[in-house]
């Protein structure tokens, strides 16, 4: 059975927008420090309803990294695709970015473009935490989908069978015909990939996760290719069917903080059908590797982990 989240919090108001993910906190101001019981609350409800979102804060660079120190520690803005020189912490998440420029040769499919934040790595980050600046009028809105429902929602057979797998995870090289060099060269030059169990146990939780993240995850270690591909193909579809999922229109000033460990989210594609601009930044916290029911560890096949901001920095430093 699925956990019913915590709805009793002292210090705001819970506003639980679907059935399993998704909560808006009201009575927040996240420009200040929080007191340690605020703190605390907020960080369980994020664990119980995997995104929860704070209206109307309007935070600077600055305030969005101090936000992000007092629940972990921020990496670099993104370790493949840069950030910002000035906070090295802020990820910009603008309609132009690297990052959609192989969006053009994708084939379509229900669970394209659905990730969890940089699976490619050994440790994923563990929270991310993503403020609205510029949001068009209508359009740009972001999907979450909660990756423990998923997992409880197949049968018991299959789960005990997901349970002793691991998947391959990496970020998607371009066809050749792709028009995505600059993409290419980021990827190349971070190139990671990583082994993770398809079914993780949430480090605080103990929920167990449906860790297949469709952006990156690209084989299922130990099976073959067609094998892969069909069963791969299901999970995607399976996990992010609109039960478990939740839908958000932003407005400027937003904050959505979410459980990386525990998700995988959809970035608007609707937004490229106008001539609307959408900046939103990104601040994500420094992860652990993920462990499976038993006890197994992720591993790294390529690259190295993901560090700090002043880790990162000071080895490119040299």
């Amino acid at each position: 059975m699925i956990r019913t989240p915590r709805l009793d919090f002292s210090h705001f108001e819970t506003r639980p927008l679907t059935l399993h993910i998704g909560a808006e906190l009201e009575g927040l101001d996240l420009s200040a420090p929080l007191s340690p019981g605020a703190l605390d609350e907020l960080q369980q409800a994020l664990v119980g309803w995997k995104v929860i979102f704070i209206r109307g804060q309007f935070l600077d660079h600055a305030a969005h990294t101090a936000l992000a120190r007092q629940l972990g520690r921020p990496t670099i803005g993104h370790t493949v695709f840069g950030h910002d020189e000035t906070f090295p912490e802020i990820y910009s998440v603008g309609k132009h970015r690297t990052a959609n420029s192989i969006r053009p040769n994708k084939i379509l499919r229900a669970w394209t473009d659905w990730h969890t934040d940089i699976t490619a790595a050994v440790n994923p980050p563990s929270v991310s935490i993503l403020r609205g600046v510029e949001i068009p009028p209508y359009g740009g809105d972001t999907f979450w989908t909660n990756l423990a429902a998923a997992y409880l929602g197949l049968s018991e057979p299959l789960r005990k069978f997901l349970e002793t797998l691991d998947g391959l995870h990496r970020f998607e090289l371009p066809s050749e015909k792709a028009n995505a060099s600059q993409y290419l060269s980021k990827i190349e030059s971070r190139f990671m990939e990583s082994s993770h169990p398809l079914v993780t146990v949430h480090p605080v939780t103990g929920e167990r996760v449906l860790f297949v993240s469709p952006d990156f995850l690209y084989r299922i270690d130990g099976l073959g290719p067609r094998e892969s591909q069909a069963l791969l193909q299901f999970l995607w579809e399976h996990s992010v069917r609109p039960e478990y999922s939740v839908r958000y229109k932003w407005q400027p000033g937003d904050v959505a903080i979410w459980d990386n460990r525990a998700t995988a989210h959809l970035a608007p594609s609707d937004i490229f059908d106008t001539d609307f601009d959408r900046q939103l930044y990104r601040v994500t916290l420094v992860g652990e590797k993920l462990v499976g029911v038993d006890g197994r560890q992720s591993r790294a096949i390529s690259g190295a982990p993901i560090l700090s901001a002043e880790e990162e920095l000071a080895l490119r430093a040299g």
